[in-house]
């Protein structure tokens, strides 16, 4: 079993930064494709961006392109997302997942483990 609990979201103005986090239950974190995906009211999951095992190779969505960067830390179980130049478009639950995968993966039916999200609201 693998746990995921995200953090780090809030309320934002326009143009601002969130740094989000998730923190990954199990001893066999460095084995996983990660991903970060959202969800607005009465919209479909979409990925934004995703990362492989060792952190050497990345995917990013085009709607966060240049604005958003994936990262991780497999000696902490951390993954995390930072989110610069902020949109109200942006505004939505975001989740974290994994994947028992080491490579990169870019639709939801990859990922076996979920977070519970946690909520970005952009003011404009």
């Amino acid at each position: 079993q693998v746990q995921l609990v995200e953090s780090g979201g809030g309320l934002v103005q326009a143009g601002g930064s969130l740094r989000l986090s998730c923190a990954a239950s199990g001893r066999t974190f460095g084995n996983y494709g990660m991903g970060w995906f959202r969800q607005a009211p009465g919209k479909g999951r979409e990925l934004l961006a995703a990362i492989n095992w060792t952190g050497t190779s990345t995917y990013y969505a085009d709607s966060v392109k240049g604005r958003f960067t994936i990262s991780r830390d497999n000696a902490k179980n951390t993954v995390a997302l930072q989110m610069n130049s902020l949109k109200p478009e942006d505004t939505a639950v975001y989740y974290c997942a994994a994947a028992l995968a080491r490579g990169i993966w870019v639709t939801p039916s990859s990922y076996q483990y979920w977070g519970q999200g946690t909520q970005v609201t952009v003011s404009s």
